[in-house]
């Protein structure tokens, strides 16, 4: 009999034990003696570590990390070393287990991944815990990029089980996924794992638009499996005679995809027609994988009408995540629009598996560096050690889902850049210090401005000066981390030099009131306002500061004391106005409980951005100066909120269920039939329905019209029925709720 480790049934070891013979199989054979000795000791470790906490779901905790090893390892594509590191992820951070024991366990190497995976201590309650940690990890994916491919992997599981975890938490979690692990996954070129996240995040964000289109996609699955052979079976006659070893799979696109799809074009689900894609995967050699690529297209349109500027070439210049495919879009039967992706075998697992399977392809990808620029990237972002983490969080996301455009050095060579960069990001790109000292810029031999945004096929030259230095309007000028966090660097250092100077300035005059500058200046940045002494410096020298305000300070033995002020009982201000801006002075606030309370001792509002009725899900936002903002949980700023000041959010639900008024705006389109569409919108809405409009506006041109309406409603259930009734009405083809 097994021993049976504390606070275990003996069949739920039993049950784990199954579950690691399951990873074992997983992993490609045959497996050295030290990796089978290290799977062994880390699972023996992890099950006695683990042995007394459970998840919320009730079943014992070591499920989730062999679970995350088990990902690790068949859908990323890890090995050994990687599932050993993820069976330990969470022991040093949750047990009583320290680093010291896994290193002088396991050797330093699986000691720097895992210790890379555990929590910052002491940050559990500082505003930006979650930027710290992940600055953390990011620290270590320059050395290993196994750490952050293993947090992916236990987001995702986490994701995937997260059920159980109240609707809050669950939002929460949901938000910072949002914000940094799927565009993360993106940027790895893990889009299963992408995709599956994006998922689950609207499933929990707005579960009745997930379980709508859920259902349209499960009720035309078999029509849609027919029009995929249709589709298929003349492609298949041509392509049989080549001889190719091919397979061709058709799959629907991912449920978050067709939602954002139909948000951006705004048209019904019915009126999306490429919901799915089909893909031509090739068996070639690799010498051979582009010619067959090129002739698979060149069959592809000789068979289907294609659209010539839907054609995406990734395998002449592959992405900078190591994407490889055609893309193309042709008119199938019945005029319907299909995407198709055209693909070899080696170029579907790295597209599939992303950053690991690229690795194991590298002896044959000439593209084996793809990675250097970005991780360049983020070391130059590191070594900012002046930045604080959320800036860096700001700055290293910008360019994750960002797509990419091709741009030329003087002499030829290419440089990819994300979209929306621009010259002086370029420079930045070739170099630190042609970025600093850039003074003019040409594009294609002609002199633009350092912020031109640069263009698919731009030459660049940077002339550069040394007398030149970075200069605050710079920031405003560049959108990528590296640019962005080498110029703050720049700005940062000059304000120390000039704050010296500053110092010294103080220091001469505090000596000549008898008082000493160590001793006193944090009291005196603080009385008038700063947050820093460095800042009082600053303004010091560059002589914003007058120093005969010093006068105004009260001293007492030697050292300047700040009268003590009684703060209010709440963190918010008491300048916020009792009622909502969306409300009219005849409208009444709901009410709304925060944390579980009344919140009448707050000072609270309805955020403008998102406008919440009664029947949103919503949550509560303590700005930092102006009061208690109640919010949507699908707000266009919730990702954002929640993910970067998780601290300032708090729980919040109606407490109010009667008539409370609130003001909502609707976009309507449709086809202009003249003056006749205002007064079918108008009579629906206030005769039909006895719904009061605020205000209207319809504009009409080439045979199309676009309206907004702003309505006061009741409830969500009232906002529901007006959108339905007028989308029944003749001629309105659709009808939106602003943001």
């Amino acid at each position: 009999m097994p021993h049976i480790a504390s606070g275990l049934t003996e069949s739920e070891q039993l049950a784990l034990q199954r579950e690691f013979r399951r990873l074992m199989k997983a992993l490609p054979a045959p497996l050295d003696e030290t990796d089978k000795k290290n799977l062994k000791r880390a699972f023996d470790l992890g099950l006695e570590a683990h042995a007394k906490q459970r998840r919320k779901s009730g079943e014992p905790y070591f499920f989730h990390p062999i679970e995350v090893a088990r990902i690790c390892v068949v859908e990323i594509g890890l090995g050994p070393t990687a599932a050993v590191c993820a069976l330990l992820h969470d022991v040093v951070e949750d047990t009583d287990v320290t680093m010291e024991d896994i290193k002088n366990e396991f050797g330093d190497k699986i000691g720097h991944i895992v210790d890379g995976l555990t929590k910052l201590d002491g940050l559990y309650n500082v505003p930006s815990e979650q930027a710290e940690n992940f600055k953390k990890v990011l620290s270590t994916l320059v050395e290993d990029v196994r750490v952050v491919l293993i947090k992916i992997a236990d987001r995702l599981h986490n994701m995937r089980t997260i059920a159980p975890m109240p609707k809050h938490k669950q939002l929460s979690i949901a938000a910072e996924t949002d914000y940094i692990y799927a565009p993360l996954a993106h940027r790895l070129g893990l889009y299963n794992i992408k995709s599956e996240l994006q998922d689950i995040i609207l499933r929990i964000q707005e579960p009745e638009t997930y379980e709508e289109i859920e259902q349209k996609l499960t009720e035309g699955d078999l029509q849609r499996k027919r029009y995929i052979r249709e589709f298929i079976k003349p492609l298949k006659e041509k392509l049989d005679e080549l001889g190719f070893d091919y397979r061709i799979v058709g799959r629907p696109k991912s449920i978050s995809s067709i939602y954002n799809k139909v948000k951006k074009k705004q048209v019904p689900f019915e009126e999306i027609y490429d919901l799915f894609a089909i893909r031509i995967i090739l068996n070639v050699p690799a010498e051979k994988e582009k010619s067959a690529c090129w002739l698979v297209y060149s069959i592809l349109t000789e068979t289907h009408q294609p659209i010539p500027e839907r054609l995406k070439d990734w395998i002449t210049t592959p992405k900078s995540n190591g994407y490889e495919s055609l893309h193309t879009t042709v008119i199938g039967p019945k005029g319907r629009f299909v995407e198709i992706q055209i693909r070899t075998e080696r170029m579907d697992e790295i597209a599939e598996r992303g950053f690991a399977a690229h690795w194991k392809y590298k002896n044959v990808n000439t593209q084996q560096y793809i990675y250097e620029n970005w991780l360049d990237n983020i070391r130059d972002m590191l070594d900012d050690t002046h930045k604080d983490a959320l800036e860096f969080l700001s700055d290293f996301r910008t360019n994750l889902y960002a797509e990419e455009l091709y741009v030329f050095t003087p002499k030829g060579d290419l440089k990819v850049m994300p979209k929306g960069a621009t010259a002086l990001d370029f420079a930045f790109a070739i170099h630190t210090d042609i970025g600093y000292h850039s003074s003019a810029i040409k594009i294609n031999n002609k002199l633009v401005p350092m912020g031109y945004k640069l263009q698919n096929g731009d030459q660049v030259e940077i002339i550069t000066n040394r007398n030149q230095k970075p200069n605050e309007e710079w920031l405003r000028m560049t959108v990528t981390g590296k640019a962005r966090a080498k110029i703050r660097t720049a700005l940062k250092d000059s304000k120390k030099k000039q704050s010296e100077d500053g110092m010294e300035k103080l220091e001469r005059k505090l000596k000549g009131m008898k008082l000493d500058l160590e001793e006193n200046v944090d009291m005196i940045a603080k009385h008038f306002g700063y947050n820093s002494r460095l800042d009082l410096y600053y303004d010091i020298a560059i002589e914003h500061f007058d120093l005969v305000h010093l006068k105004e300070l009260e001293i007492e033995s030697g050292k300047v004391v700040i009268a003590t002020r009684q703060l209010p009982r709440t963190s918010v201000t008491d300048t916020e106005p009792s009622t909502s801006p969306a409300l009219g002075k005849d409208m009444v606030q709901p009410r709304i409980s925060i944390g579980g309370e009344d919140a009448e001792q707050y000072k609270y509002a309805l955020a403008t951005c998102c406008n919440p009725v009664i029947g949103d899900d919503i949550f509560a936002y303590v700005t930092s100066n102006a009061g208690v903002k109640i919010h949507r949980i699908n707000c266009p700023n919730a990702t954002h909120l929640m993910a970067s000041y998780g601290y300032r959010v708090q729980k919040a639900e109606w407490v109010t269920s009667g008539n409370v008024q609130s003001v909502v705006n609707l976009k309507i389109t449709g086809v202009d039939s003249g003056p006749g569409v205002i007064e079918r919108v108008t009579n629906k809405i206030s005769s039909g329905l006895g719904i009061n409009i605020r205000s209207l506006s319809i504009e009409g041109r080439e045979g199309y019209f676009e309206g907004k309406v702003s309505l006061v409603v009741s409830n969500k259930n009232q906002l529901n029925m007006v959108i339905r009734s007028l989308k029944n009405l003749q001629g309105i083809s659709s009808v939106y709720r602003e943001n």
